[in-house]
């Protein structure tokens, strides 16, 4: 009962240690950064309300799980279910593509590393951490019955003991394993692509990077496309349009999306890979960029196979830290 508090200040100390940690579950449940944050947020005063009814039978950080699945459980409930435009839409070709926006409630949203993987020394628990936030393994997630969700994420991401598990859920170990049995068969239905994290110390995944972005600044599509495995998909939320393959992608950059041309990228990650903020030229001609998408770049075998293109700025740019704009004398660090 180490982590019991005695005071207010204790109270606060203690939980604030595992806000991290809970924010991850909390996404991974919601598929929502936003809806996330306001989970821990209701975590933490459902926590404060009933602190006093709190026997320490279990540690704080059972107890804060307990109440963070209870929070998310509701919101699930309440009909919130994620997705990406893959998983809504056949895809379209560049020549009769229609940008059908849908609300904000639709899509599953990108998440800073920050706000959702703790800090570890560990490159293979970073490795595995990266892994169960990635954009393609959250959306399959949304596939899942709520309680389903959470028995995998807890034993699978969070390596909980079955019967710990049992404990939170107030059901029985074999109830439990039934559901993780599936949830396994689910998810193995879903045919997940995989990807790989970012990694600054891969040269290789460095320098594909370093190519992408002097092909997407250059706007040189041939180059770009070069990059991209065969059956690439670029995808555009709030629109549920996507497009798959060398041919229409590079076709979009070259039509409905040259408004592009002469775009600036600064790097950043986001769910464990890597990503840019993208400004485009000022529509105003004065000098200067202004924000546009937060391009999340999904890579496997040494290309990229999504580009997924988060148009919403004025949500994720503050989010992940990105400038407001881009003087012409900016420089990418």
């Amino acid at each position: 009962m180490s982590d019991l508090a005695t005071t207010d200040m204790d109270l606060d100390t203690a939980m604030d240690r595992y806000r991290v940690e809970l924010t991850g579950y909390c996404y991974r449940m919601l598929g929502s950064s936003f809806d996330a944050e306001d989970a821990v947020q209701d975590t933490y005063i459902r926590a404060w309300r009933s602190y006093d009814k709190f026997e320490g039978r279990s540690s704080l950080r059972s107890w804060l799980y307990r109440i963070a699945t209870n929070v998310c459980l509701d919101l699930l409930n309440a009909g919130k279910k994620r997705a990406r435009p893959m998983d809504l839409t056949a895809p379209q070709h560049q020549a009769s593509a229609v940008l059908n926006e849908r609300p904000e409630v639709t899509w599953l949203e990108p998440v800073p590393d920050g706000r959702v993987l703790p800090q570890t020394a560990d490159p293979a628990e970073m490795a595995l951490a990266k892994e169960s936030i990635r954009l393609a393994f959250v959306a399959a997630l949304q596939h899942l019955p709520a309680k389903q969700r959470a028995v995998l994420i807890l034993r699978e991401v969070l390596a909980w003991k079955a019967d710990e598990v049992a404990r939170l859920l107030e059901t029985t170990t074999a109830s439990v394993n039934s559901a993780l049995q599936r949830a396994r068969a689910t998810l193995a239905g879903q045919a997940l692509r995989d990807s790989e994290p970012a990694d600054p110390l891969d040269a290789d995944q460095a320098q594909l990077l370093a190519r992408y972005l002097s092909a997407f600044e250059a706007y040189d599509i041939s180059r770009l496309t070069a990059l991209l495995h065969e059956d690439a998909v670029l995808s555009m939320p709030p629109f549920d349009l996507w497009l798959q393959g060398h041919e229409d992608i590079a076709a979009w950059h070259l039509n409905q999306g040259i408004g592009c041309k002469g775009s600036r990228l600064v790097p950043t990650t986001a769910n464990g890979m890597p990503a840019f903020g993208q400004y485009r030229p000022r529509e105003d001609g004065r000098p200067g960029h202004t924000p546009w998408a937060l391009q999340v770049l999904e890579i496997s075998d040494g290309k990229i196979v999504g580009l997924n293109a988060f148009l919403d700025t004025a949500r994720w740019f503050p989010l992940f830290g990105l400038p407001e704009q881009l003087d012409e004398a900016y420089e990418v660090q």
